[in-house]
């Protein structure tokens, strides 16, 4: 039986949230391009990351003003829309008919004064809500951050990967595309100038920090407000206003969305029945956990064909 998320020891809240989801990178891409160009693409329920090996481009997002990426640049993207193009006035075509169904595709325009690579990120079991309601549109994490470094060497080995074709070539692409989006979020977090900002500003203020953490050490444990203004070391009304504007929402629907979304994970994998995966997210009463469930995801739980 495969229950354990309350009884293993979770090595940091962000391994926890990507391996629950099931977070993989299922698609990696790669565009060079010279000259005028511009590429649009639709909002879809994924996290994409994007970034640049060579040259410049533009990032065009909703109600946001033009973001500018250069070599060595990282961008994360939520379910937005966006352009990405050389220059912020061009109009844009749909990027989508040049890439294939599957698999590490590659687009050219004219030349290649400018190289990208993207990779999206797909989750298991629908279950991508949980982190991306959380996020904004779009994280830039320019190459000039302390955490860059390894950045810069996943990107090179990745273009290495990308251009020759070796035995293995696709296992270590997506491992490398995985690392990538492990390292873009640390050096995102990591930026002075973000910590105090959403989820990732939570992970990294010493206080909210230590909450996460004991939450998603213990997610069944029969957690208060009070308790965890304890584990931050602040009052109650203060712990709940910080944690509130930092991540967005307060910490026990926090707490309740995150044992919901373990529970879903569980059952779509038929870990076990329903009142067991229940108990194993901290609902002693089945009635209440199907209550719960119900309400955050509109449908009752039910245990997947492996159970």
């Amino acid at each position: 039986m495969k229950l354990s998320q309350s009884s293993k020891l979770v090595a940091d809240p962000l391994s926890n949230v990507l391996d629950v989801l099931g977070a993989r990178v299922t698609r990696r891409t790669r565009m060079e391009a010279a000259g005028e160009w511009a590429l649009a693409f639709p909002a879809m329920d994924r996290l994409k990351f994007v970034a640049v090996l060579r040259g410049t481009s533009w990032m065009l997002l909703p109600s946001r003003e033009p973001q500018f990426m250069q070599a060595g640049d990282v961008g994360l993207l939520g379910r937005t829309p966006y352009v990405v193009a050389s220059d912020p006035g061009q109009t844009p075509i749909d990027g989508q008919v040049f890439y294939g169904a599957s698999g590490c595709d590659v687009a050219r325009f004219g030349g290649n004064d400018t190289i990208g690579i993207g990779g999206t990120v797909s989750f298991a079991a629908d279950n991508a809500d949980f982190l991306l309601d959380m996020l904004p549109d779009f994280l830039l994490v320019p190459r000039g951050t302390p955490a860059s470094g390894a950045i810069a060497t996943i990107l090179n080995l990745m273009n290495d990967e990308i251009q020759r074709d070796r035995i293995g070539g696709e296992v270590v692409s997506s491992r490398l595309a995985d690392i990538l989006l492990v390292e873009a979020i640390r050096a995102y977090a990591s930026q002075p100038e973000q910590v105090g900002i959403g989820w990732f500003g939570a992970l990294s203020d010493p206080r909210l920090g230590r909450v996460l953490q004991a939450i998603h050490e213990d997610v069944s444990r029969p957690w208060t407000v009070a308790g965890l203004a304890s584990v931050a070391g602040m009052s109650r009304a203060a712990f709940s206003a910080a944690f509130a504007r930092r991540v967005g929402q307060p910490p026990l629907t926090y707490l309740r969305a995150w044992r919901l979304t373990i529970a879903r994970a569980a059952l779509a994998r038929g870990d076990a029945n329903v009142a067991t995966i229940a108990r194993s997210v901290g609902y002693e009463s089945q009635s209440a956990f199907g209550h719960a469930f119900k309400r955050e995801f509109g449908s009752p739980p039910k245990a997947g064909p492996a159970s």
